[in-house]
This record gives C-alpha cells, structure tokens and sequence, in this order.
C-alpha cells in the first residue's frame, strides 16, 4: 500500500514538474511574462486615418462678422471670476480688461503683475492674437499666469471678441477672406484652347 501510495505521489509531482517547465518555456518563448507592448499595434488598414477628422473650422473673420455679443457676454461669465470689465475697475487674480482689444500685450492694465512669457510678446491685442489667446493661452505665452485652459469652440471665440469689442475697443472687424472661386470642371478646362484654336483659324 504504502508503495502505491508513493508512485501515485511521484507521477503527481513529476506531472507538476513538467507543467511548470513547460509553462515558463512558453513564457519565455512567446514573451507572454513581458510588460512591454509591441512595436505595432495592428495593422493599418488603406484609406483610414488614425487622426480624429471633423469638419474644417470657418475662419475666425468670418465668424467675427456673425458673432453676437450677448451671447459673448454668457461666455464671459467664465472669465468673470478672475477678471473685471467695466472702465476703471480693480485688477484681481486677473488683470482688468476694459478695452483690451488693441492695447499693448502684457503691460499696463493698472500695473498688473504678468508674466514673462506674456510680457515679452510685444505687439498689440488685435482679433488674430486674442483668437490664439483664447484658444490656448499657455501655448500663446509659454509661463503663463493664465489656469484657464481655453475655448474650444470657435463660434464661442468669436462672440467673446465681440463683446469685449463693445467694452471700451470698438476696433473695426477684420474684413472676412473672399471665398475662392469654383474651379472649372475638367471637360471645360481642356474645351477652351480647342475652342480658342477654331476661333483663330475661323478669322484667318
């Protein structure tokens, strides 16, 4: 019995053993214990971009010209926090910015305290720079003071800019980019030296 007993016993742990052997060489063979991913994730497939795609954004001018300034001042409710608009009022975590559009970028605005980065930019607030501003501000002016991350949404953009406009700047709004013509269709564009050829050839 007690023999018996002993080979049922060995065959279990051999049969462990092996598992166990087998186990870590497939491990190491097919790098299944490894953490690091593989160079290539799939495969690409033709005709399928990885970059997230969306409609194109209208130019900033454009929008400009349709923006309405109530509902710039909504969107200012998010700025209202750090920043005073009415004329001659406190600066507080933010400057003041009644009549920001075409002042200097980074100084005066009561001695406000800006960073280097938006100090050093040079040049003035104009509709272009306030765009960039408020799309990104640490992008625009890297060390930024400026926590807020930025308006995503152009359409948001622009009537914020127009409203600020009517505090205290009424610069005049860019003028917005011609809208490019059509281009003629191919069988018209390759029709029209044939047509200028016979009408050459018709006058002699």
């Amino acid at each position: 019995m007690s023999g018996r007993f002993n080979t049922i016993a060995g065959w279990v742990l051999g049969s462990a053993v092996v598992a166990l052997g087998l186990s870590s060489l497939s491990g190491h063979y097919f790098r299944a214990d490894k953490e690091n991913r593989p160079e290539n994730m799939g495969f690409p497939i033709e005709g399928v971009s990885g970059a997230k795609s969306g409609p194109a954004e209208a130019p900033i001018e454009e929008l400009l010209a349709k923006a309405d300034p109530a509902k710039g001042a909504q969107v200012f409710a998010k700025c209202a926090s750090c920043h005073t608009i009415t004329a001659g009022g406190p600066n507080g975590i933010g400057p003041n910015i009644h009549g920001i559009l075409g002042d200097d970028i980074g100084k005066g605005r009561g001695g406000f305290a800006f960073s280097a980065g938006l100090s050093a930019k040079g040049g003035k607030w104009d509709f272009a720079k306030m765009n960039e501003w408020l799309t990104n501000p640490r992008a625009f002016a890297d060390g930024t003071k400026m926590t807020f991350a930025g308006l995503e949404s152009a359409e948001d953009r622009a009537a914020v800019m127009v409203y600020l406009n009517q505090q205290g700047s009424n610069l005049p709004l860019p003028a917005a980019p011609a809208a490019a013509a059509p281009a003629a269709p191919a069988g018209d564009a390759a029709a029209a030296p044939a047509d200028a050829a016979s009408a050459a050839e018709s006058a002699k």
